[in-house]
Formats: structure tokens, C-alpha cells, sequence
């Protein structure tokens, strides 16, 4: 019914936007988001999480509102509302950190410990322009900065952890700590973070192949403060020696990075002033390292990210404030892969993929917030952003005929250097969020926001054509090669949102259903343009493969999200038991052929039984994911079963230690992992004859313990 009508839908979607950029431009600006978010639909969680000690992950600090499409055991992409990878804006502490890898395997969360993590948002779909530009799913905001001062004039120690986790099912093995020293003006802290995991096992027992790594980060943050100033700096170091990717072709074998965040802030009597500069450099390496996952080529990459942001917020009256800011973002990267010594396919020149690529994004915005009424809050915000990217000349290994064939990489090389490939694009984003609050328990908020993402720099300049050039590029996991588009226009996504929200006076009772519609113009998918078989695999169709070049198309997708909180009974001797439930549904398809658009997940639900005792807490719960069966052809995506997983978890307090316990997927369930893409490894390793689906982890007994002192 709603394809029936999507041509009414897209008119009425496009006035109603044009009719809000008119509005915002001529009405009064409100922003109650000015240090309350109190206003915007999201989820926020805490680092202190009770049940997150166990050997978790970023995917599981956030997973309320977030899905992750599986890559290595640290970076894992956010899919939010059906969108993938970078179409989600996140930031750490304020800084925006671009990944620096043809197949993503550094995104931004990746460079933070969940351990290291204050606070964590969730913005889905309509979410302050504030918050981020060139983004069209939503925003994740995790912020590790928190200096904490003392009363007293001399600087002394002010607490301290140390924690240790474990994971039986890929023998991960973890340790983290943090301190901080402080006096009235001046505050220290560190926190580091370290984790080491072979591959795990699925349901059935089986190794699945290249799911290890190993991992650390580490972070000091300095702050001063008067009475009206604070400046903070924050230095990040990040040392990855080897992380496998089961469904790309390459692995990493190293990743450094560092990273430096100054920030200042000035407190007037109704006004606050933050300026923020942030530099992150990384030198990341791909290749291979481990015999569950064999081969020889080296790919370098050299990144830069600089950044400096300025925001002025004001309280004109007791019910109306009003941000501004500006913000300058460049990113500059070098991707090229070295020859190796006497091979005739690559060598005897380096690779360069990408010469000297840069992307600069200039942004303006302004937001504010009045309560209309007693009952009601308006959030409107308007952002504009130029955002502009170039390259310089790349070049082949070779330039020789390949067994009498034409050297498809020397000829594309030649087509791309005598291209323009400078391109700009002007990107404007407004953001429209009405709250109304029928009573103290009832409250309902209608989202209306025009989004605009610029294509990256890989899905531009992504030049070669031949088979081994292509299955280098992409971050989707699906054993395919990718090409890219220096045409590519912005995606722009029309979303709009109704959100109801109920909740007793006791809290013990709540709900919230919140469905959604967006309709992006241009967005950035793919063309079939060649097939192949991978490792040489000519006699078996099913290691047949698309090379595929981005382009750009029409789509829409739509979907709910529900969750609600019952309490069941509560006694002195009992403790407190309460049943928790959220579901989400998503559809995404391309509009002109109506072909689903690639991983969407599949219905979910999740229903949690807690117990809650003094300072013991425990949790039994089920997650059921349906059947698969909308995929995307072009990526030649897999469908999948479904499957209920069942996990249970225990936490306790005691004096200065926290202790934790769980089991998941307790019944041993062997399932496919909707969003895991194909296990390339399990082929290139001649387990498999064809790219099967890569499978979820079996049970795994976990358990933690922090001593906070």
C-alpha cells in the first residue's frame, strides 16, 4: 500500500520539507537541547553499565536503537533505521574521526573502549543539526571527557579502578584501568583499555575462521577550571597488531593512531562559549596473518583528521535558547599498495589507489528551542555545509597485457588522471521536533528533518576495474568488488517520525512506539558491471561474484520500533522483578525496481526478565530474529533463518568490587548472522565450495570483576 502510493508520499514529503526550511527561516528558533536532551527521542547509556562488564563490545553499549553490521572484533559498523557505515554521524568527545581504510576497518568507534566510555546517545533518524551534519541515518554521541575536581587547593588522588574480563568462547581476555588525581583548579585522569580473543566457535563447535584480534587503547585527559573557564586536552593512542575480517578479503595487521582534543569553555551569566580543535593521525596496514586466512599483499594507509568547531549558546529568556556554530572538518588520505618483490601481478611499481585524497567540509548552523506552551517544546534547527573533495594522479602495478588480455588497470588508471575530479557540494539540513506533553504521563513528539550525507572519498575515487582491484574496496562484507563514481551526487533523506511515550506516576509502567518513513533521493548504491570467480573458482557457480560500481538511485524505507517496561512485584525479602520488551521492523528498498536494499535486518525482539535485589541484579533474556528473505540481488546477499538466543547475567556489588557473570546464547543455538555478510575465509580456505553466511557465536561463559578504589 505504501509503494502504491509512493508517488503521492514523495510530493507531500518534499512540500511538507520546503515548507519547514520557510519556517525555520522566518519563525522563532527553540533549542531545550542546549545541555538537555531531555527533548530529542534517544537512548543514553553509561560506561557503568551493570551487566556491561562482561567482555562487552561498543555494539552492545548501544545496541538499543543500533545494529551493527559484522567486520572484526572491534569494528563493527552502526546501522541505524536501515542505514549503514558513515551514514551515521558519530562522534567522540565532540570529534569527528573518518575511516581511514578502503574496507572501514578502523570506523570511529573502534578508537574508544567500552570501559573508557562516560556516556553514550543515541540519536536515531530526526536529530539536531547541532549534533552533526553530513549524515542521513542519525548521530552516536560517546563522550569520555568528564575532569572531576576536588574542594581542596593540593593536587591528590581521587579514585582509581582496575577490572579484568573473560569470554570462555574465543578465550578473550581483558583488562582495564583508569585513575584520576585532582585539586579544586587543576584535574588528571587516564584510562586504558586491553583485549586479546582468538576466533570463536559457532553453535556447532566450529572455529569460524579469521574472528581474532587484538586490541588497546589508552587516553590521558588534563583540565584547569576557574570559576567561569575550563580547558581540557585529551591525548589518544590506539595500537591494533592484528584484527581478522572473516568476510573481507584482506585483514589488518596493524593500525596506530594518535589523537589530541583541546577544548575551552567560558561561562557568562546567560551564554557559553566552546571552541574545540581536534587532530587524529592513523597508519593503518592490511594484509594477512594467521593460517585460518592465507595470502600475500600489503595496503598502506596514511590518514589525518583536523578539526576546529566553535559554539555559542544563549538563554534570551527562560523558555527560549539559541545555539550557533561553526565548524571546519579536513581529512586528508594516502592509500597506496607496495609491490612485492618478483610477482608479475603486483609489482614491480606500488599501487596507488588514492594520491594525496582530501576532504574538507566548512559548516554553519543555528538552533533553538522555545516552549510554546506549558505543554508543548519546539526544536528547529537550520545547517548548511560545503563540502568539497579532490585527489591526485594514481598509477597501476604494471602496465603489461595479462595473458593476452588488456591491462584493465592501466587503462582505467589513464581514465581517471585525465578526469576533473575535484567536486563540491552544498549541503543544507533542518531538523523540525514538536513535543507535546499531554499530561505527566502521556507525551508525543512529531520529527521532521532534511538530511544530506557527501559521498566519501572511496566511493568516488575508487579507480581500478580488474578483479583483484575491486575485491579490495568495500565495507559491506559480501565478497563483491566495488567501483567508484566520481559523479556521485550527496544522498538526501526526507525523514519524518511520531514518537508516544506513556509512563505512570510510579514508573513502573511505560511505553514507547515510534514509527518512521524516509524517502532518500540519490542514494548511493550500486550497478552490476562485470561477475567473477573468486580464487580462481571457474567450474562452481556458487563462488560466482558481481563487480559493482556506485551509483546513485532512489530508495525508501520505513519501519517501527516499540519497547515498554512492566513491574511485576516488588518485596523486601523478594527484590524487584520487572519485564522488559522492545521489537524494531525495518524495510528498505530501491524505488525504481523495488529490489531490498542490502542488509536490512530482519524483524527483532527482545523480551528481558530483571531481578533486582540490594545491590545484586540479574537478567534473563531472549532475543528472536526472523527470517531473512527480503536481500539485495546485485550484492547476491544471502538469506537467513530464523532463531531465538537465550543469555542470563548476574551482577553484584560488594563494597568496592563489582562482579559479574553471564552465559550467552546458553542453549548453544547455531544461527546465521543477518547482518555478518559471507564468510570469504571459510572459501579462500577451501572449507566451503560457496559463499555461505557467516555464523553468530555459540555459548560462551563469561565473567568480570572491577575494583574501584
Amino acid at each position: 500500500m505504501i509503494f502504491a502510493n509512493s508517488h503521492k508520499i514523495n510530493w507531500l514529503m518534499k512540500n511538507i520539507s520546503t515548507f519547514c526550511l520557510t519556517a525555520i527561516a522566518t519563525a522563532t528558533f527553540s533549542n531545550p537541547s542546549l545541555g538537555n536532551d531531555s527533548h530529542v527521542e534517544h537512548i543514553q547509556v553509561s560506561g557503568s553499565n551493570p551487566f556491561g562488564s562482561n567482555g562487552q563490545s561498543m555494539a552492545s553499549l548501544i545496541g538499543e536503537q543500533v545494529d551493527f553490521s559484522a567486520a572484526g572484533g572491534v569494528s563493527a559498523l552502526p546501522v541505524i533505521n536501515g542505514l549503514m557505515g558513515d551514514r551515521v554521524a558519530v562522534t567522540i568527545d565532540g570529534a569527528s574521526i573518518t575511516s581511514a581504510c578502503a574496507n572501514q576497518m578502523n570506523p570511529p568507534l573502534s578508537y574508544v573502549s567500552p570501559s573508557q566510555v562516560h556516556s553514550a546517545s543515541v540519536f536515531a533518524g530526526v536529530s539536531p543539526v547541532s549534533f552533526g551534519g553530513d549524515n542521513i541515518a542519525g548521530v552516536i554521541r560517546v563522550d569520555t571527557i568528564e575532569p572531576i575536581f576536588s574542594d581542596t587547593d593540593s593536587l591528590a588522588f581521587q579514585s582509581g579502578y582496575l577490572g579484568s574480563h573473560y569470554r570462555s568462547n574465543n578465550n578473550l581476555k581483558g583488562i582495564d584501568a583508569g585513575f584520576q588525581v585532582a585539586s579544586e583548579s587543576v584535574s588528571v585522569s587516564y584510562t586504558g583499555a586491553f583485549e586479546d580473543a582468538e576466533s570463536y566457535e559457532d553453535g556447532n563447535g566450529d572455529t569460524v575462521f579469521d574472528t581474532l584480534y587484538r586490541a588497546q587503547n589508552h587516553s590521558i585527559t588534563a583540565a584547569i577550571q576557574d570559576e567561569s573557564e575550563q580547558f581540557a586536552i585529551k591525548l589518544t593512542h590506539q595500537s591494533i597488531p592484528f584484527q581478522g575480517f572473516a568476510n573481507q578479503y584482506m585483514d589488518m595487521t596493524d593500525n596506530n593512531s594518535l589523537g589530541v582534543i583541546a577544548r575551552y569553555t567560558r561561562q557568562f551569566d546567560e551564554q557559553r562559549l566552546q571552541i574545540q580543535a581536534n587532530w587524529h593521525q592513523v597508519t593503518h596496514e592490511m594484509g594477512f596473518f594467521t593460517d585460518e586466512k592465507t595470502g600475500m599483499m600489503p595496503m598502506n594507509t596514511d590518514a589525518v583528521d583536523r578539526a576546529l568547531t566553535f559554539r555559542w549558546d544563549t538563554n534570551l529568556n527562560p523558555s527560549h535558547s539559541l545555539a550557533m556554530g561553526l565548524e571546519y572538518h579536513e581529512y586528508r588520505l594516502d592509500d597506496w599498495w607496495p609491490a612485492i618483490a618478483d610477482s608479475m601481478m603486483m609489482g614491480p611499481n606500488d599501487y596507488i589507489n588514492i594520491n594525496d585524497g582530501t576532504r574538507k567540509r566548512l559548516a554553519a548552523y543555528l538552533e533553538s528551542g522555545k516552549a510554546l506552551s506549558s505543554h508543548i517544546t519546539l526544536l528547529a534547527g537550520i545547517r548548511v555545509e560545503d563540502v568539497t573533495t579532490d585527489t591526485g594522479e594514481v598509477s597501476p602495478y604494471n602496465r603489461m597485457p595479462m595473458m593476452g588480455m588488456p591491462n584493465v588497470d592501466a587503462e582505467a588508471a589513464d581514465d581517471f588522471n585525465a578526469s576533473d575530479k575535484k567536486q563540491s557540494d552544498f549541503l543544507t539540513d533542518i531538523s523540525l521536533l514538536l513535543t507535546y506533553s499531554a499530561s505527566s504521563n502521556h507525551q508525543w513528539q512529531f520529527g521532521l528533518a532534511r538530511k544530506n550525507r557527501a559521498p566519501n572519498l572511496y566511493e568516488r575515487y575508487s579507480w581500478g576495474r580488474g578483479t583483484m582491484a575491486t575485491t579490495m574496496i568495500g565495507w559491506f562484507g559480501d565478497g563483491n568488488g566495488y567501483i567508484g563514481n566520481i559523479e556521485l551526487k550527496p544522498e538526501t533523506a526526507t525523514t519524518a517520525s511520531i514518537t508516544y511515550s506513556y509512563a505512570n506516576d510510579a514508573d513502573t509502567t511505560s511505553v514507547s512506539v515510534t514509527p518512521y518513513y524516509t524517502k532518500v533521493e540519490d542514494y548511493v548504491d550500486v550497478t552490476v558491471t562485470d561477475t567473477f570467480f573468486a580464487f580462481n573458482s571457474t567450474d562452481n557457480p556458487q563462488a560466482k561474484r558481481n563487480k559493482l560500481q556506485f551509483t546513485n538511485v532512489d530508495a525508501t524505507l520505513f519501519g517501527v520500533r516499540l519497547s515498554a517496561k512492566q513491574h511485576v512485584f516488588e518485596s523486601d525479602d523478594a527484590g524487584r522483578l520487572s519485564v522488559n520488551a522492545s521489537a524494531n521492523l525495518t524495510r528498505g528498498s530501491r524505488d525504481d525496481t523495488n529490489d531490498a536494499l542490502y542488509q536490512i535486518v530482519p524483524w527483532q525482539l527482545k523480551l528481558s526478565l530483571l531481578h533486582e535485589l540490594g545491590a545484586w541484579q540479574n537478567r534473563l533474556e531472549l532475543q528472536w530474529t526472523d527470517d531473512k528473505n527480503r536481500v539485495d540481488p546485485r550484492r547476491l546477499e544471502n538469506t537467513t533463518d530464523a532463531f531465538s538466543i537465550v543469555n542470563i547475567y548476574t551482577n553484584v556489588g560488594w563494597q568496592n568490587w563489582q562482579l559479574s557473570a553471564g552465559i550467552t546464547n546458553l542453549l548453544d543455538k547455531n544461527y546465521d548472522l543477518p547482518l555478518g555478510g559471507v564468510s570469504v575465509a571459510d572459501i579462500r580456505m577451501q572449507r566451503s565450495s560457496a559463499f555461505e553466511q557467516l555464523a553468530g557465536e555459540g555459548r560462551s561463559f563469561n565473567i568480570a570483576a572491577k575494583y574501584r578504589f
